[in-house]
């Protein structure tokens, strides 16, 4: 069963997403592709990094429990939306993953595929295998 680490490699193909991190006061969006990825065992956990323009990322993957994937109705406009959400063990959303959109609802080339492919591969609720030392 894969594991968390090459779930996050496979993001990649998805193009340009929308992350979102939310806490109990703030909340951090981001536009950008998934990539250049690295990773570092750090006493706290398993980290998939990233550093791109403007922000770094780091996610600690020894804390997400479940993968979920989602579709909605946008807020604004009327079209499906597509996300992955990155669940902690208190069940928490740690970490949203939209597909990004140009004009409303007019997404990349090829992207609601990869989208669809990785949901059919993985399934619409997902829990990672843990990572391997």
């Amino acid at each position: 069963m894969p594991n968390l680490k090459e779930f996050i490699e496979e993001t990649q193909q998805l193009g340009t997403l929308r992350l979102i991190v939310t806490s109990q006061a703030a909340v951090l969006e981001v536009r950008t592709r998934i990539e250049n990825l690295f990773y570092a065992e750090l006493p706290k956990g398993k980290y998939a990094n990233m550093h791109a323009e403007g922000f770094e990322f780091h996610l600690n993957m020894d804390e997400i429990a479940t993968v979920k994937f989602e579709t909605g109705e946008a807020k604004r406009g009327n079209f499906t939306t597509y996300a992955i959400r990155f669940v902690d063990r208190a069940e928490n959303n740690a970490l949203s993953a939209f597909l990004q959109w140009g004009k409303p609802g007019e997404y990349e080339p090829g992207q609601v595929e990869a989208w669809q492919a990785l949901r059919d591969k993985y399934g619409e609720v997902w829990q990672p295998s843990p990572i391997a030392e």
